[in-house]
């Protein structure tokens, strides 16, 4: 009989993960079928509740529900549950269990793809969703010197801000955590001094109510920042080509993509993930689309 993987999200008809993620399940010529499960509003908790039947391994979780899936599973991770988004649900025996492989993956991606080095080192954060929180998580472990964190809705990003200053007070780290509303995005004094920006917000993204637009003006970039955009499409987002003609270093999301969807991939299967190959096709996808 045939297993299944999800992913949950809406929308999700754009989403290239079943075709790399169902490359590596091949790879090991797993009889697993990973599929696209869009789920409405208020179709969250069935969503979920059908993981629990026999054939069903688990899923990933996307926008816009990382954060409200937390309360419909049986377990959450330490990571997850710090960062408060759960990216990735394994059933075991009878339970489903929430885990977070964002943070690893963003990580991956800044040493990997960019050879960036956090400590010490000024960041900003566009969004405070359930991305953004993984991210501000992932930076302060890793002793980023500041954090800026820039949301349309303030009281979003004051939770996470005052979340990352509780864990920080708890393990006696020092990353400075400051709150800036939405509008000082268009003032270049804000990123003056930064060496990182990390879009976590959908603005640019492809098939989105806000594709071709740009979280930033070309005046705000700084030539000396990496400017990294967690949208993977299209590849290179109005932000990124903004980034490029400021003269600042870019790197997209897809790489953040294939390595938290390769620690997923482990965790339901139990086998290290063929990356190489995940990573190709999502890149053949990505030129098709």
């Amino acid at each position: 009989m045939s297993r299944f993987i999800g992913l949950i999200g809406y929308p999700v008809k754009h989403s290239i993960s079943p075709y790399f993620q169902q490359a590596a399940l091949d790879y090991y010529q797993l009889d697993i079928r990973y599929q696209a499960w869009e789920t409405l509003p208020g179709e969250l908790g069935e969503t979920v509740s059908r993981l629990r039947h026999p054939q069903n391994l688990g899923a990933n979780v996307t926008v816009p529900y990382k954060e409200s899936v937390l309360p419909l599973l049986d377990e959450i991770d330490e990571l997850a549950s710090l960062i408060g988004a759960v990216n990735t649900i394994v059933k075991r025996d009878d339970s489903l269990l929430g885990f977070n492989t964002d943070a690893h993956g963003f990580i991956q991606a800044l040493h990997e793809r960019a050879n960036f080095e956090p400590e010490g080192k000024q960041a900003i954060i566009l969004g405070a969703g359930g991305a953004a929180r993984a991210v501000s998580f992932a930076l302060v472990q890793k002793k980023a010197g500041s954090l800026t964190i820039i949301n349309r809705t303030l009281e979003r990003a004051e939770a996470l801000a005052n979340s990352v200053r509780s864990y920080q007070a708890s393990i006696g780290l020092e990353t400075k955590t400051v709150v800036l509303p939405w509008p000082t995005v268009t003032t270049p004094v804000t990123f003056e001094h930064c060496h990182l920006v990390v879009n976590c917000t959908t603005i640019g993204m492809k098939h989105s109510p806000e594709e071709g637009k740009s979280p930033l003006r070309l005046e705000a970039i700084p030539s000396s920042a990496l400017v990294y955009d967690l949208i993977y499409n299209p590849s290179l987002t109005p932000l990124l080509q903004l980034a490029q003609r400021a003269g600042a270093n870019i790197l997209g999301g897809l790489p953040m993509l294939v390595y938290q969807g390769a620690a997923s991939f482990e965790l339901w299967t139990y086998r290290k993930a063929p990356v190489d190959i995940m990573l190709n096709k999502a890149d053949e996808v990505l030129e098709r689309c």
